[in-house]
């Protein structure tokens, strides 16, 4: 990948300016540059590395370790047999980027009681695993029509403030870079969303800022209905077990997942536990926490150690008659992982609001109206709508 430009203060001009770089930020402009190999293309992430939720943490204090801590696996559903979506999963499918997860889903229905899932938005049609870890994915699916490396990756780079005059798109980085485009795509709605004011610590949405109320219809549209969406926050705790750690029966599939019905996370605070197996036959575990006491409790804390030692003992509870899972020692290593904004929640944005031509802006990701809102599916479909979009704009 090219260099990064997160330290010297400078200008950057390009042709496009990709937002975000997640899954959805990599479909686009893997099929951009299918089509546009002389346009100078740029992608601005606030992360180390490509993938956003879709995220493999690559300890640097716990050696060997890989634990998908976003999202582990992903469906795809497309009960509307759309054919653009179709194709390009095929496509995945047949480079060897994804295959089919036949992983276990249980269903914990109380501690002792184990039900296969039968009804869940995240299983429904066909789940896949990455043929690597999920950040590797994103880089797969960039790179493969990336060979002559058209796009600059900039990373660790928080962009703060954007600027549209003499229709040019100026972006401003937390560090002071600035960043010109003909041409912008937001993968993520950070920009665009109330809750940026907070992690951003400004006091007007930057989109806003830039197309000022009733100077667009769409603009405003878009941001009205993003003013009514929400975002469901979590924590993800990661659990690197000893040595000797495994199950009580011979599973040998890489992966296994434990659902928890809703009165045994409200009693446990556990959304999720999936158990990941690494290259070393050591068995990592992680824990994804969605319950908001529980998460505001932590954040307003002052050390880690108490809400450790909780994980730990909600998780021997939890599992303390199970058939399956054994007991933690409690001397465990354990890491965690604060998402600042998860799945999106209630009003998804309509995909008529994708594209506004006037302002030479596109817009793509799960918090769009579409089949996989909230989902991986949804990021894919809505980065693939729009650069059809896109490239029928640019005829």
């Amino acid at each position: 990948m090219s260099a990064n430009f997160k330290i010297k203060k400078s200008n950057f001009s390009y042709d496009l300016l990709i937002i975000g770089g997640g899954i959805s930020a990599c479909v686009f402009a893997s099929k951009y540059i299918q089509n546009n190999l002389t346009k100078k293309i740029a992608l601005i992430e606030v992360g180390r590395g490509l993938g956003g939720r879709s995220s493999t943490r690559i300890s640097k204090r716990f050696k060997g370790w890989k634990l998908n801590h976003g999202a582990p696996n992903f469906n795809i559903s497309n009960s509307k047999n759309n054919l653009l979506l179709k194709n390009y999963i095929n496509k995945l499918l047949e480079n060897k980027f994804i295959k089919i997860d036949d992983s276990e889903l249980i269903s914990l229905c109380d501690e002792t009681k184990l039900e296969s899932i039968k009804k869940n938005e995240f299983y429904c049609g066909n789940n896949y695993l990455s043929s690597f870890s999920m950040s590797e994915l994103s880089k797969k699916i960039i790179g493969f029509d990336n060979l002559k490396g058209k796009i600059d990756f900039i990373f660790e780079t928080l962009i703060l403030d954007l600027n549209f005059n003499n229709d040019e798109w100026t972006l401003t980085s937390k560090n002071g870079n600035k960043f010109k485009s003909k041409y912008i795509i937001c993968t993520t709605n950070l920009l665009l969303h109330k809750r940026g004011l907070k992690i951003l610590n400004i006091n007007q949405i930057p989109l806003r800022k830039a197309i000022p109320k009733n100077k667009d219809k769409n603009i405003d549209l878009l941001l009205n209905f993003l003013d009514k969406q929400s975002f469901i926050p979590r924590l993800t705790f990661l659990i690197y077990t000893n040595e000797n750690y495994g199950y009580k029966d011979f599973y040998s599939q890489k992966y296994r997942y434990f659902y928890l019905t809703k009165s045994l996370e409200n009693r446990y605070k556990f959304e999720r536990i999936i158990f990941q197996l690494q290259d070393d036959n050591k068995l990592g575990i992680v824990v994804h926490t969605k319950n908001i006491d529980f998460i505001n409790s932590y954040l307003n804390a002052e050390n880690d150690d108490f809400y450790k030692q909780k994980i730990f003992t909600n998780f021997n509870q939890l599992f303390s008659n199970n058939s399956l899972v054994n007991q933690l020692t409690c001397n465990e290593d354990i890491s965690i992982m604060k998402w600042r904004a998860s799945q999106p929640s209630g009003c998804g944005v309509p995909l008529s609001l994708q594209f506004i031509r006037k302002y030479r802006i596109g817009f793509c990701g799960d918090w769009f109206e579409c089949e996989g809102f909230g989902r991986v599916e949804g990021s894919i479909l809505s980065a693939l709508i729009l650069e059809e979009k896109f490239k029928k704009s640019l005829k």
